[in-house]
């Protein structure tokens, strides 16, 4: 039995294996089992694993899905996220609106400079509307837990980006590798010929 799960252990994973993680990370940052910062170091370490037992130690203190039972652990958890998640996300949020708002302001400013009146103020059909709109979602999201959702997809994205790059740097330290015992071989079958060459050994 122990040799099975050392042979296990040592067996390589594929990307199905990474993601099951991966997922099973995200439910326990969902739970409140997990914060912000191990979540993604863990993640990282997720998609950056080769074999089963490195998948394995990142959820050994970690319930199994079936143990968790009860409604209030099967549901995920709202909770309050950080301040500094917050105020990112709301950054995020809000930060195209006020953008776009302070070019169509500054547009109407220079208009009303050439025109030497002062215009009627259009872009308050622009900044009202999308206020709103943005408003209501502000209220929403913040009741809803969406701040610690949004950072937990962006650290999600942020780890597969890093497992993908480190899978494409192993596979071309890889390649790299071939190529230099391919050279390696070249150069030997090179010295082998000009051994047999006749008058080499004068």
């Amino acid at each position: 039995m122990l040799a099975g799960m050392d042979g296990r252990d040592g067996m390589r994973a594929a990307d199905a294996d990474r993601q099951a993680v991966a997922d099973r990370l995200r439910v326990a940052v969902d739970e409140g089992r997990l914060d912000l910062h191990e979540y993604d170091e863990r993640l990282q370490r997720a998609y950056a694993a080769r074999t089963y037992g490195e998948l394995d130690a990142l959820v050994a203190d970690l319930p199994a899905p079936d143990l968790v039972t009860t409604p209030a652990a099967a549901a995920p958890a709202v909770g309050r996220a950080p301040a500094a998640v917050t105020w990112r996300w709301l950054a995020d949020l809000w930060s195209p609106y006020l953008r776009v708002v302070a070019i169509v302001s500054a547009i109407w400013a220079v208009t009303s400079v050439l025109a030497s009146d002062l215009l009627y103020f259009w872009p308050a059909w622009v900044a009202g509307p999308w206020g709103a709109v943005l408003l209501v979602g502000t209220i929403g999201g913040l009741a809803g837990g969406e701040p610690r959702r949004w950072a937990a997809k962006r650290e999600l994205t942020a780890a597969e980006r890093d497992g993908r790059e480190a899978r494409e740097l192993t596979a071309a330290e890889g390649e790299d590798r071939e190529l230099t015992d391919a050279e390696g071989e070249a150069r030997e079958l090179t010295a082998a010929e000009r051994e047999r060459r006749p008058g080499a050994a004068a």
